[in-house]
């Protein structure tokens, strides 16, 4: 399997997108249950930003502006879904260390219960509010810097 080149659109959806999840995560903060510490949450989640912005929305350019913002959405939710995972798997396995689990299907079941118990906050006006402006202006950029830079 050939790797494709890094290319300049890839390099400005992974900044782009790093910068809408950390967004979208200094969002979120606020709406998080009161006993939960952020901790690197914010970092983590422009992390992730910007691997699912290489790879998801790097691949997506040259399909013009109108295309770019819903390439742009559709990583935004890619973005979050992962998010989502990462942390439910990452406190499921902080579970399972104090052995809080019958088995390992209670545990994998476990990280779907979680996904949808922290999507809850999700809903409020200013999350879904930077995940769609931040979303359709990160891909207008990035479809800008694929047609400036090839």
């Amino acid at each position: 399997m050939a790797t494709s080149m890094p290319t300049g659109a890839k390099a400005m959806a992974a900044i782009c997108f790093a910068v809408v999840g950390w967004l979208i995560a200094n969002a979120y903060v606020p709406n998080m249950p009161e006993a939960t510490t952020v901790g690197y949450f914010r970092e983590l989640v422009g992390v992730l930003g910007a691997v699912v912005g290489w790879r998801v929305m790097g691949n997506s350019v040259g399909k013009g502006y109108v295309g770019a913002v819903g390439s742009g959405w559709k990583t935004v939710i890619v973005l979050i879904i992962f998010a989502l995972l990462f942390f439910g798997l990452y406190e499921m396995l902080q579970e399972s260390v104090r052995m809080r689990y019958e088995g390992p299907i209670e545990a994998i079941l476990d990280v779907f219960n979680r996904m949808m118990v922290r999507s809850v906050p999700l809903l409020s006006v200013s999350v879904i509010g930077f995940a769609a402006v931040g979303g359709a202006v990160a891909g207008i950029l990035t479809e800008n810097a694929s047609r400036r830079w090839r």
